[in-house]
């Protein structure tokens, strides 16, 4: 299919427009978590035609994802799918002619510099701060461009990161946020929330790689869809005195003080410290005695009442029914080994 012919109606809009296309077939995006938020941008972007989009995410479909996580469907979540390897199939059937990249991780100082090498633009996706301020550390560091976006309720958020000419988020939130969040497990969300937000983080990110960044919004944009509310904070330049885009400190980048993740509301934490090789046949056998076990190529999943563990093939884990890590790194180390 020729490019002129598939992306017509956004060829035709003059921001874009042939040579914009082109660009768009050239770039390189990196998204940083593919739950609600980073499955309907990286859906967007590749219907309009980013040629190469790497997915990262460290979590797998379940059947609550359904309602807002518009990449997903009902085999992707029995099968207990890896969201990006799910996400590179379901891209895959709707435009063959783009590069889908998955990797089943989560985003670590360690792994960060391979993770997003050679990516123009950086997208987020996640759902926790800790991530959010290694991707603006590395990004600041690296001087490219990302985009923070996030929702909950009917609530969505969102700042355009320009390395040395605006706010990072550092500047906006010097310090990460403390004690308890709302989340969409424990408060609930509005799949529209998502896709508004989500919408506004594609089109600046369709600027960005246009070369139109002087159209890029200059504030944190905040907005209620349920009570209507709408706000805007300047973030037009950055804040004097800023940890990371003023005085180059990327505490996140070194990983001091790193925790065992606690997932968004989920009742889970996640053990990623762990990096070895894991065989699921060997792990089903041993685990079938002790509870219910299966398998496919991508995921292990073991049920022992009232937990439920989910093995990736690098060793990492996240273990639901619980929020304390001392339980989490003991059933770890009883069923998996330490």
């Amino acid at each position: 299919m020729e490019l002129s012919e598939r992306y017509s109606r956004q060829i035709l809009f003059r921001g874009v427009g042939l040579e914009g296309q082109h660009r768009l077939a050239s770039a390189r995006v990196a998204i940083v978590g593919c739950g609600a938020t980073g499955s309907a941008v990286a859906s967007l972007l590749a219907r309009s035609g980013v040629g190469t989009i790497r997915i990262i995410d460290r979590d797998y479909v379940e059947p609550s994802n359904l309602q807002r996580q518009t990449l997903f469907d009902e085999a992707d979540a029995k099968e207990s799918l890896p969201k990006a390897i799910a996400a590179a199939r379901q891209i895959a059937a709707f435009n063959s002619e783009i590069v889908i990249e998955p990797h089943v991780a989560d985003l670590t100082p360690d792994n960060i510099e391979v993770l997003l090498e050679g990516a123009q633009l950086v997208l987020d996706g996640t759902d926790n701060f800790e991530t959010r301020y290694l991707m603006n550390d590395y990004a600041v560091s690296k001087g490219i461009a990302w985009i923070y976006a996030a929702a909950v309720r009917g609530y969505g958020v969102t700042l355009n990161v320009l390395p040395g000419t605006t706010a990072c988020l550092a500047c906006v939130f010097p310090e990460s946020p403390h004690g308890t969040f709302e989340t969409c497990d424990t408060v609930g969300i509005l799949n529209s929330a998502v896709n508004l937000v989500a919408s506004i983080e594609a089109t600046e990110a369709l600027k960005f790689l246009v070369g139109a960044v002087d159209t890029m919004r200059r504030t944190l944009l905040s907005f209620d869809l349920w009570s209507n509310e709408r706000a805007e904070v300047s973030a037009a330049t950055p804040r004097s005195g800023c940890r990371a885009c003023g005085k180059q400190d990327f505490v996140h980048l070194a990983g001091e003080g790193r925790p065992h993740i606690t997932l968004c509301g989920r009742n889970s934490v996640q053990i990623h410290e762990r990096h070895r090789p894991v065989n699921f046949t060997e792990m089903d056998e041993r685990l079938r005695p002790h509870g219910t076990v299966r398998h496919n190529e991508f995921v292990l999943k073991f049920w022992r009442e009232p937990y439920e563990m989910t093995l990736f093939p690098d060793g990492r884990a996240i273990i639901k029914g619980t929020t304390d890590t001392a339980v989490a790194r003991s059933l770890y180390a009883r069923y998996v080994g330490s």
